[in-house]
């Protein structure tokens, strides 16, 4: 090769690399990215949803899903981690809930010191005597562990955090879906700008102030009451505060039967324990499994609550009656420009085809189970196709549907199995997706 040539193709070769370097760039970001928060976050995780038909879990790199089926990070059997600790113990920073945390030496990061109750009890197995252990990953932060073991007992069964069991699933499935990290850490989120980021800091610091509550578990009778302050709930929507609740003094002339619910409105049991929250007033209480969002109607997990206008959340839902939420990110909306379409709010850049990514602004998109496609994923991945011509039905053209079959609205495919006879606007009979114009060709065909 000339010294001539060579030196072409050098040029040549370094011209390529600095135009293509942005998008190699990009790309290599992206792929660091994704690896990384599927590693972190339970890469290759069974989907407890779709079985086998997912191939393990891969966060997808802005979306809080699954790249594979789809499904949420809930939905998928991560083992449990230090993660759900360090989110719970962020939430509960520069609060008056700091005992419930404790700051590591090394890194100064908040976690959740949640309660965990062990209960043991002898069992007669043949001649002699075993202990049976019974583990609750979360109970009632309480000295008495008898107040403790009764909340529990009143719990609906598969929602008991025993270690191991259907309930503790329900537990972390809660702990993700009811608090989602990217609600209050700006650094959970997809390239925030600074604006945003300064006014989600703004939005936790306020919720935490005026909305953020733990539940107590108190008998009845040992609390009397006092309404909260009247002041207060003109201003505050109804919140109550640590000056506005009362006293915590045994009132022994009342009966628990005195008592009602604030959810289901029915009479407390005589020792029974109930659920209080401080923000609402310990003029209010509920039963144990009564002690659930206003929205979703899930039991709060580990008690802890958002309080608006005279209605229990769960941090999920509290955000979503505050904010907009971006349905293809599942992020909370802090932009001014965002769009608003099939019902649902999305940030700009995330208005994007559910199977391909591609952005949808200003193209043809179809919603399937209530998510925009574009026409080309559409086609190949959802279309309807045609018994007559065995391609896909295009969106925008007619069809006949019948029986879960379709066909394309059109005299060489929607026609007779036997003669082939048009059978737009006329009688026919369907035998599993062959159409045909009369009796006689049914019996012949099928002979």
């Amino acid at each position: 090769m000339s010294a001539g040539l060579h030196f072409l193709l050098r040029s040549l070769f370094v011209l390529l690399l600095l135009l293509w370097k942005p998008i190699i760039v990009d790309l290599f970001c992206c792929f660091i990215c994704m690896m990384g928060l599927g590693h972190e976050e339970g890469f290759g995780a069974p989907c407890l949803k779709c079985k086998e038909k997912c191939e393990g879990f891969e966060l997808h790199y802005w979306r809080k899903i699954c790249r594979n089926c789809k499904c949420g990070q809930e939905e998928h059997d991560i083992p449990s981690s230090s993660e759900e600790d360090r989110k719970v113990g962020k939430l509960f920073e520069d609060t008056k809930y700091t005992t419930l945390i404790a700051k590591l030496k090394n890194d100064g990061i908040p976690l959740y010191k949640r309660n965990v109750m062990i209960l043991t009890s002898p069992v007669p197995y043949k001649k002699s005597v075993t202990i049976d252990t019974v583990t609750y990953e979360w109970a009632p932060p309480v000295q008495n562990q008898t107040l403790a073991k009764q909340y529990m007992q009143m719990l609906p069964k598969e929602k008991q955090p025993v270690a191991g069991s259907e309930g503790a699933q329900y537990r972390k499935k809660q702990l993700a879906k009811q608090l989602p990290a990217h609600d209050q850490d700006p650094s959970k989120c997809h390239e925030l700008s600074p604006s945003e980021v300064r006014h989600m800091e703004q939005f936790v610091k306020k919720y935490k102030k005026e909305a953020l509550g733990v539940g107590d578990v108190k008998l009845p009778g040992d609390v009397e009451v006092r309404a909260p302050d009247e002041n207060n709930l003109k201003n505050g929507g109804g919140r109550g505060t640590s000056s506005t609740v009362g006293t915590m003094e045994k009132s022994p002339d009342r009966k628990a039967s005195q008592y009602s619910c604030y959810h289901c409105k029915l009479s407390m049991k005589e020792g029974d324990p109930a659920v209080y929250a401080e923000r609402a007033g310990y003029d209010k209480l509920w039963h144990p499994g009564c002690f659930v969002c206003g929205t979703c109607g899930e039991l709060l997990v580990d008690m802890i609550y958002f309080w608006k206008n005279g209605n229990l959340y769960c941090g999920r839902h509290y955000c979503d009656s505050e904010r907009p939420r971006c349905a293809g990110c599942d992020e909370l909306i802090f932009s001014n420009e965002y769009t608003l379409a099939e019902g649902q709010n999305w940030h700009l850049k995330h208005f994007c085809c559910f199977d391909c990514d591609c952005v949808l602004a200003g193209i043809t998109y179809i919603t399937v189970n209530d998510k925009p496609v574009c026409k080309s994923c559409y086609m190949k991945n959802h279309a309807a196709i045609c018994q007559g011509c065995h391609n896909a039905i295009d969106p925008e053209v007619q069809r006949v549907s019948y029986n879960n079959f379709n066909w394309h609205a059109k005299r060489e495919c929607f026609l007779c199995s036997c003669c082939s006879k048009c059978l737009i606007g006329q009688k026919f009979i369907s035998v599993e997706g062959m159409l045909f114009c009369s009796v006689a060709c049914k019996e012949k065909m099928m002979s």
